[in-house]
């Protein structure tokens, strides 16, 4: 429940003061509303800029029921953290059952209201109305602060009674949760991934657990900080849930009464939890650390250590950025050498991924000579190993990138007649698994080959619901991105890999959820960050264009990717400071360099990749 402010919405003299030394907006509780049944939107702040906090009025003296309903929605969208400016709206009664943190439900616009019926009165009140909520929906957050697109119309009503003591309207029936508009909820909220370890997997001589991100939606004016560690003790969202663990034992929470987490001038965090020292085994106090420290860099940057302290406040554990990457396996921070692509003489060359020139030189091996059909590549993210499409599409290899290897027999052949219906571009996670799939018409299949294994194993999907086009594994091989074809239309899809159970089932891919809802084509895509993608595509009756989404299916704040046409292969790095990379048969290989235009790296070379 809240209210929506449109980018050309004009607020009527009187409706807001601002006190500019404070950084601080006063919503004003009492615009007018006729009582009469006339629909109409409810008006909304201004966008603020992010170190303006926005406070409600209380209701004013004698106001009217079309005032209170429009008050009520108008403090739903401030920055006050317990709600506690909206509870004057309400009656005794509905104020201490009210649950706003139940969910939060996302209108196109903000919700229109109505006048529906004359009631009876409750609380001992008199002269009861009921008021109708209205719009179109885009999403929900819910109590666990997952995101999840919507669709269809809203429809909610809240009942208001007059007080038989005090003579004032108050509503007194209503849903748990809140509602405001797109515009809204984007002031207001702010996407952060909170990070767990994927369960049974360990990568590296010395068995890094793989971290795994989980994004959430957390008010970015409400100590957004104490927010992010209270969810992150909580445990993962349901959808992510089967597939990773958290070190944090069973039960923990914060100490009573905390709040306000920040670092100190030396960029520390200390975090007081409500946990005995003799529950934590010292390998999982630094796990827990590095969770917290993994999460809380998405809104602190300069965040450099974080110390857990237990119950009393005894000392449980510190860890410092450095050593948190040295824990775990996290693919936001690791930095590849090098961009590989295919030149003019169907060699994979190799440019260093952050130089600024375009002199590629020739990978070791055989890959490096040249003189091959390739249709697509994938280097290992160790760079070690390639995986290569070949043979019109029909042929997966695997070689070494070293002097004096060869490229040997396929380890997978399609039985697709044409390139379209041959094996999808490769990809490989931080276990040094291999993903692919093979488009034949009447034998579509998606194969995962692990490491020292001759033969790919088939994955099962399902819930697919139509044929399959391509894929990309997350670096953590936790979550796989799928685009999806369907009566001429295709969806991006993402599902989290499930490695088998107590059952001795496989491999399988569940939980298939959209990650871009309004896309009806998606032509290319690439991972690029923990937990978004990019992708070239078409919206229904739109152009096709260059755009990053969340796998969650919000959409992201930020510019999107420079204009480009004709894209046929995206290549982005988990590290977002590397540029964008893509090909087009107009330009060839052209990237994106932080802050510049595109640039032209080779006119003749095709199938960008980044390791992974």
């Amino acid at each position: 429940m809240g209210a929506e402010r449109e980018g050309g919405a004009r607020r009527r003299p009187g409706r807001a003061m601002a006190c500019m030394a404070c950084g601080v907006v006063l919503l004003a509780g009492c615009a007018s509303m006729p009582d009469n049944g006339d629909l109409r939107s409810v008006e909304s702040t201004p966008r603020q800029d992010t170190g303006v906090r926005v406070f409600a009025m209380p209701p004013a003296e004698g106001a009217q029921p079309g005032e209170i309903v429009q008050g009520f929605l108008e403090a739903l969208t401030s920055d006050d953290p317990n709600y506690d400016t909206a509870r004057k709206y309400l009656s005794a009664d509905a104020a201490r059952h009210w649950r706003p943190k139940r969910s939060t439900v996302v209108l196109a616009n903000g919700p229109s209201s109505v006048q529906a019926t004359n009631t009876g009165g409750r609380e001992g009140g008199t002269g009861g109305l009921t008021y109708v909520l209205a719009g179109t929906r885009v999403a929900k957050v819910d109590a666990q602060q997952a995101y999840a697109p919507a669709s269809g119309p809203y429809s909610r009503t809240v009942h208001l009674s007059k007080d038989s003591k005090s003579g004032q309207w108050r509503i007194d029936e209503l849903d748990d949760g809140v509602v405001m508009g797109k515009s809204d909820f984007q002031r207001n909220y702010t996407s952060v991934d909170k990070y767990y370890f994927a369960s049974n997997t360990a990568v590296g001589a010395t068995g890094q657990p793989v971290a795994v991100a989980d994004p959430v939606f957390v008010r970015s004016k409400v100590d957004p900080m104490t927010q992010m560690v209270r969810s992150l003790l909580k445990g993962p969202t349901r959808w992510l849930r089967p597939v990773v663990r958290s070190s944090f034992p069973t039960g923990t929470g914060l100490q009573p009464g905390v709040s306000g987490l920040a670092p100190d001038d030396q960029n520390k965090l200390t975090v007081p939890l409500k946990l005995k020292a003799s529950r934590v085994a010292a390998g999982t106090c630094t796990e827990m650390a590095t969770q917290v420290l993994f999460t809380l860099r998405n809104l602190t940057p300069t965040l450099q250590s974080v110390e857990l302290q237990g119950t009393g406040g005894e000392p449980l554990c510190e860890l410092s950025e450095e050593r948190a990457e040295a824990e775990a396996w996290h693919g936001s921070a690791k930095r590849h050498e090098y961009l590989y692509y295919l030149d003019g003489r169907h060699r994979l060359v190799r440019l260093l991924s952050e130089a600024s020139g375009t002199s590629a030189v020739p990978v070791p091996g055989v890959l490096g000579e040249g003189a091959r059909a390739v249709q697509s590549v994938a280097v290992s993210r160790d760079e070690r190993s390639a995986a290569v499409v070949g043979g019109n599409g029909r042929r997966l290899f695997v070689t070494s990138l070293a002097s004096g290897g060869s490229l040997g027999n396929p380890v997978l052949t399609s039985q697709g007649l044409a390139p379209a219906d041959g094996l999808t571009t490769p990809s490989w996670d931080a276990r040094g698994d291999l993903w692919v799939a093979d488009r034949a018409t009447d034998r579509q299949r998606l194969y995962v080959l692990e490491p020292g294994v001759a033969k790919p194993e088939e994955v099962t999907v399902p819930d697919l619901p139509g044929r399959l086009v391509d894929v990309r594994v997350a670096a953590d091989g936790v979550r796989v991105a799928l685009v999806v074809e369907k009566d001429g239309k295709q969806s991006l899809l993402i599902g989290r890999v499930e490695r088998g159970d107590r059952t001795g089932q496989g491999l399988a891919v569940g939980g298939l959820r959209s990650a871009a809802p309004d896309l009806e084509q998606v032509s290319a895509l690439s991972w690029a960050g923990d937990s978004r993608l990019v992708v070239f595509g078409r919206e229904q009756g739109g152009l096709q264009q260059l755009r990053y989404v969340q796998i969650d299916g919000s959409t992201l704040d930020g510019p999107a990717p420079g204009a480009l046409t004709g894209v046929k292969t995206l290549a982005a790095s988990e590290e977002e400071r590397l540029p964008l990379v893509a090909y087009s048969k107009e330009d060839g290989i052209v990237r994106l360099l932080s802050g510049a235009q595109w640039q032209k790296v080779d006119k003749d070379g095709q199938a960008p990749a980044y390791p992974g």
